[in-house]
């Protein structure tokens, strides 16, 4: 199922799990809503969500950095569905971003610059599970918004 990149640090401990920042009737209507939307069972639904939240909150953590951070096809799937149910994104990010709004600001063009790996990589490197399967299509995409902190 999920592969990590990178090994457990035995001195930080295990990976971190995204279910610990999240409701879990938040969690369950995010993966109603993936399942009525695309054609996913609940473990893909839940691999697509865990994956778009591990993204966002890296993405918060590194507010001002400006590491033109940026997301996979399918683990943008799951960061829609977590920000355009707009009163829970706005609590995610009152409690993880300083109350600061991390924007969407998609660019039309796709780019094959290395961003989607890079990013996955500082997924991994911040401790949580990375569905490497899920990052796949890496050449494909690019930051939304190169250079700024939104997503």
């Amino acid at each position: 199922m999920a592969t990590a990149v990178a090994p457990t640090d035995p001195i930080t401990g295990p990976l971190r799990n995204v279910r610990d920042h999240v409701p879990a009737d938040l969690w369950d209507k995010q993966i109603g809503l993936l399942m009525r939307d695309y054609p996913y069972d609940s473990v893909m639904a839940a691999r697509v969500l865990g994956q778009g939240y591990a993204y966002l909150l890296t993405a918060m953590a590194h507010r001002g950095e400006q590491l033109s951070l940026g997301p996979s096809s399918l683990v943008d799937i799951g960061v829609h569905t977590i920000i355009l149910d707009t009163v829970a994104y706005a609590e995610l990010c009152r409690t993880h971003n300083g109350d600061q709004f991390l924007h969407h600001v998609p660019a039309v063009e796709l780019k094959n610059d290395g961003t989607v790996l890079r990013t996955a990589q500082l997924i991994a490197a911040d401790g949580w599970d990375v569905d490497l399967p899920l990052w796949a299509d890496a050449a494909n995409c690019s930051p939304c918004h190169p250079g700024n902190d939104s997503h």
